[in-house]
């Protein structure tokens, strides 16, 4: 402790010994400062006071119907929005500012951000915007082209946020439109697929294998009498063949191309007429394409019966002819009915094995209902929400919230800024201490030893002897002149500081 007190002893004693250079680096950054502080411009502060109503009395009215916003968030919301870039530079524009200070807006954005200030006032919707600036006209510009932003966006946000959900909600019932398009496609395929499976609103499981039966027996029954047919007229052509063309005057070709498709006809025709009657488009389009081909059958019998007189006179017998028209007719009967005869028994089949491949058609069938009637709901529920966003937006239209400026922008009459009083103070404070350093660091760099025993310590070497100064009348004269001269000039120092303080007060009326 000793030690750090003798330390401390012998700084203060090399400080006083440069204090003349410290004086003077004082009294230096002490009229550089008050240069300073003296020749900063006066900044002017215009302001405003504006107040929301947040409680409008379409709130309760619309309460359940449609979402309503909180204006009081979103208003607190805005006023920090206020003093973003982009609005700072239209509020810039917007009061010409730029064209006062010569300067392009993004140049003014920082400068504007640190003197555009918007509060709200205690707990109360009252907002204040203030703005301080060299010239209190530009200043009053400045806040009433914010006031106007303000108020602008703040009744203009809410509908952007709408119109984003508004967006949101269409692309989802976009998405879930497609989804249940999906959907009713693969239970519409599902249907088809398991069309005899699955049944109608009219005819059970046991009423289709019923049904299916009934008609497998009478195909069966139809399918012999129809070979029993062809077997008879093949029959009677054999025997017709061997007896030799009967006289007739009219002779007959047959053209099985054409035959076979008019004998196909017909029997469509035939199945047609027991579902539908004459007039329906069906049977009469068809019987229009019969009386087509039997037209061109007979161009082509005309054509190749002199032929066939030449070729083979068996062909001339219009009976053969005829049997063998009638032998083709009833070979396509044949075929008709064993085609429609597998086709019943395949639908059998799969109506036998449908007994153990029903549970998993059910539990697709299930499946498939779940998930569309999921995203049903879904959609339907996206559809309402849409819905609600509409009348929500219709509802920000309206204004949930009521601008109203209580005080306009006005000036202040004198400046606010810059604090020159505190700003001298600092001053003089700032030009003490770097006096004070100088002397310290003058001192580290050109030491003095004010003891034999600091010599002794620093050099590391013996001390032979000391040679000390008696104080004399004179020399205790000079020292106590120049502690004055000192004093002088540190009170000169503060005089200076008052004799500033003064002229302010005299001048600037602070």
């Amino acid at each position: 402790m000793q030690e750090l007190v003798e330390q401390l002893i012998a700084l203060a004693r090399g400080m006083w010994q440069r204090r003349w250079i410290g004086l003077a680096v004082a009294w230096l950054a002490a009229i550089i400062g008050a240069i300073v502080v003296f020749r900063l411009p006066d900044k002017y502060e215009a302001s405003a006071r504006v107040y929301v109503d947040t409680q409008s009395l379409l709130q309760p009215l619309m309460s359940g119907m449609a979402v309503m916003p909180d204006a009081g968030q979103q208003v607190a919301l805005l006023s920090r929005i206020l003093l973003t870039r982009p609005n700072l530079e239209k509020i810039i524009r917007k009061s010409d500012l730029d064209t006062a200070a010569g300067k392009a807006a993004s140049e003014l954005v920082d400068e504007a951000a640190g003197s555009l200030a918007i509060a709200r006032a205690g707990g109360d919707n009252v907002y204040t915007i203030a703005f301080r600036y060299i010239d209190g006209r530009k200043a009053r510009d400045v806040v009433q082209a914010a006031l106007s932003t303000f108020i602008e966006q703040s009744l203009g946000q809410t509908r952007i946020g709408t119109d984003s959900a508004r967006k949101f909600l269409d692309e989802q019932i976009q998405d879930y439109e497609n989804r249940l398009r999906d959907s009713e496609a693969r239970m519409q395929a599902f249907r088809l697929k398991y069309m005899g499976y699955l049944g109608n609103s009219s005819q059970t499981y046991l009423g289709q294998m019923g049904t299916l039966t009934e008609q497998m027996n009478d195909a069966r029954i139809e399918l012999r009498v129809a070979e029993q047919t062809r077997d008879g007229i093949r029959k009677q052509l054999a025997e017709q063949t061997k007896q030799g063309p009967a006289p007739s005057p009219k002779r007959s070709i047959a053209v099985p191309e054409f035959d076979t498709r008019i004998n196909e006809l017909k029997r469509q025709v035939d199945e047609a007429l027991r579902k539908y009657t004459d007039q329906h488009p069906d049977v009469v389009s068809t019987k229009r394409l019969i009386a087509q081909l039997e037209e061109e059958r007979r161009r082509e019998i005309e054509r190749r019966l002199p032929e066939a007189d030449l070729a083979n006179p068996a062909l001339a017998d219009p009976v053969v002819q005829q049997l063998k028209v009638a032998l083709n007719d009833a070979e396509a009967n044949v075929v008709t009915v064993r085609a429609r005869l597998a086709e019943y028994e395949t639908r059998y089949n799969q109506m036998r094995l449908a007994a153990e491949t029903m549970p998993k058609i059910d539990m697709e069938l299930v499946q498939l209902n779940r998930d569309y009637g999921i995203q049903k709901n879904q959609y339907e529920s996206l559809v309402g929400r849409r819905e609600t966003a509409n009348l929500t937006g219709k509802l920000e239209d309206a204004g949930v919230a009521e601008f109203r400026v209580i005080d306009p922008p006005r000036v202040t009459p004198r400046p606010v800024a810059p604090n020159r009083l505190l700003l001298l103070g600092a001053v003089v404070l700032v030009s003490l201490a770097a006096g004070a350093a100088v002397s310290w660091l003058v001192s580290q760099i050109r030491p003095t030893f004010h003891d034999g025993r600091a010599l002794r310590d620093i050099a590391q070497r013996p001390l032979i002897g000391m040679v000390s100064v008696l104080p004399t009348h004179t020399l205790r004269a000079m020292r106590r002149r120049s502690a004055l001269l000192f004093a002088g000039g540190l009170s000169g120092l503060f005089a200076s500081y008052g004799a500033a303080l003064a002229l302010l007060f005299l001048t600037r009326g602070f």
